[in-house]
């Protein structure tokens, strides 16, 4: 089998690929596009970093290709939707730059507090001025971590070395994990009023975009110090340039920029700034792990048929996906559905399917239901590999079980979720003409929902004229409703309202201002 290596690895992967007689290693980089079409034809197996951009085109060629590694976090140069199309595993390695981040997120840290790139331009510009760069200790002082991944929880682990109190802010993150961390688990908002230094560890994402902006620094102490080496954009750069200007914030240290290389030049040479050029993942040891990863992964896949680190569905037998593919995809909706409604900690979770589906294995269905549950909100890439993983790590106790009879349906999937706030039920089915998906119970509302694309979920006080207020607005904001459904438990109802256009956060606010309205949530599947 052929493994080529289109972009320079680190000498210990190539090692590790070379011991493999069964392989035949062809290592090349910096080839033009004709070059890597001819070369890749009879390869199985493709080892990338961020040089090598994977295109159509490649893989057109590519006639043998099994498995694509990317030696680092981001695929966003493999074309992943149409690797899976052509069953070609592409796989990352997450773990491998997750010490390099924590340790650049505390020298960032450490840097704020005792003002140590200042005193260096200082001292070798000639002066030798001691009072100017009086700093603070991290002794005693309060860290909000937003985002209890794998580079959040050594965060954790390191500024417990500090001797600093650790709250931390993460859905996902049962409050049993977080004892084994020893952080305590609060809002953001919590977050935000109550720490000195607060650093973000969370995936770029419409939830998280912006997060940290002038109504959460408004919240926060004046003495505050902000760390961002997850991704550029959430924190808003404009409002913390505005927020230095007026001493909202203390100071703040980037890592990452809303684009890069970072064009907002008065907060890069803000005097209250440290500015790295994105080193979070720039250290030997972290390029030495990728390679190493990448290597041992590729061999694992193709030697072995073990998976590991994949971003894209793997192959299942293709009678089986023809029996559970709609399971799948309907596991996967109700998952995602309740990740925009849950409040408070996640702690268990338990999926039921009912029916003659039952004497299959549902480990896909499962796989995908948890994938939908955790994707929205987590830092690393979350698919149907990985999925259960993630939630064990984040210590989310996860039970299947199955029973051949249901009642009124033929098949059913039902996941009982526990938070620390309560539970939440969520039921679906297959029913009509089409034998479509629907989503047919919220906790005690009976519903008939059509589970796909924009919906409004809306609880709200049961009287006369709360759909037509509901319209109205949505009217007023040329958002036109293509279904609705309504589930009514004593005076209040659920109203699920599918929709052709996005909900801004204005229309949410206007309904959200309305007196029979109790909560409206977004949700997009």
């Amino acid at each position: 089998m052929k493994i080529l290596v289109a972009d320079p690895l680190s000498p210990q992967g190539l090692e590790i690929l070379e011991k493999e007689k069964i392989f035949e290693i062809i290592n090349k980089s910096g080839m033009s596009p004709e070059e890597l079409y001819e070369t890749i034809k009879d390869c199985e197996g493709l080892i990338v970093r961020s040089g090598t951009t994977v295109t159509k085109e490649v893989l057109a060629a590519a006639k043998k290709l099994k498995v694509i590694g990317r030696a680092g976090v981001g695929v966003d140069n493999v074309d992943v939707p149409e690797a899976t199309k052509r069953g070609v595993v592409v796989m990352n390695t997450p773990g491998g730059n997750t010490i390099s981040t924590a340790e650049q997120t505390m020298a960032l840290l450490l840097a704020l507090a005792r003002q140590i790139p200042d005193a260096v331009k200082s001292l070798k510009s000639g002066a030798w001025d001691r009072k100017k760069f009086k700093g603070v200790e991290l002794n005693g002082k309060t860290l909000g971590i937003i985002g209890m991944g794998r580079i959040g929880k050594e965060v954790a682990k390191r500024a417990r070395a500090f001797n600093m109190t650790i709250l931390a802010s993460d859905p996902f993150m049962s409050n049993e994990m977080a004892k084994k961390f020893e952080v305590e688990l609060v809002s953001n908002e919590e977050i935000f009023k109550r720490s000195d230094f607060i650093t973000v560890h969370t995936p770029l994402t419409d939830e998280t975009r912006g997060l940290i902006n002038a109504k959460a620094m408004s919240m926060m102490k004046k003495s505050v110090r902000l760390i961002n080496c997850a991704r550029g954009g959430i924190i808003d750069e404009t409002d913390l340039l505005e927020a230095l200007n007026n001493g909202t914030v203390a100071a703040a240290a980037l890592d990452v920029y809303s684009k890069e290389p970072p064009e907002n030049r008065a907060l890069i040479d803000h005097p209250k700034t440290v500015t790295t050029p994105h080193l979070g993942a720039s250290t030997e040891e972290a390029q030495l792990n990728v390679a190493i990863d990448i290597a041992y992964q590729i061999i694992d896949a193709l030697k072995n048929g073990v998976i590991k680190n994949a971003v894209n569905a793997p192959s299942v037998d293709e009678e089986l996906i023809k029996v559970i593919k709609p399971y799948v995809e309907l596991a996967g909706k109700i998952g995602r559905f309740l990740s925009y409604i849950i409040s408070g900690q996640i702690e268990s979770v338990k999926i039921l399917f009912e029916g003659k589906v039952a004497v299959h294995d549902m480990s896909l269905p499962t796989s995908a239901f948890l994938e939908g549950l955790l994707k929205k909100a987590m830092a690393e890439e979350v698919n149907s590999i990985n999925a259960a993983h993630m939630a064990h790590e984040r210590g989310i106790k996860v039970e299947e079980s199955k029973s051949a009879f249901v009642e009124d349906f033929t098949d059913a999937i039902t996941a009982i979720l526990q938070t620390d706030t309560g539970t939440i039920t969520l039921r679906g089915t297959f029913f009509g003409i089409k034998n479509e998906p629907r989503i047919i119970q919220v906790n005690n509302y009976l519903i008939n929902a059509i589970p796909n694309g924009k919906l409004l979920y809306v609880i709200n006080k049961d009287y006369p004229g709360v759909i037509g207020n509901i319209g109205t607005i949505l009217g007023k904001h040329g958002i036109n409703i293509a279904d609705m459904t309504v589930g009514r438990h004593g005076d209040v109802a659920l109203t699920l309202i599918n929709i052709d256009q996005t909900a801004t956060d204005d229309v949410i606010k206007e309904l959200q201002a309305l007196d029979a309205i109790n909560e409206v949530r977004s949700i997009e599947l």
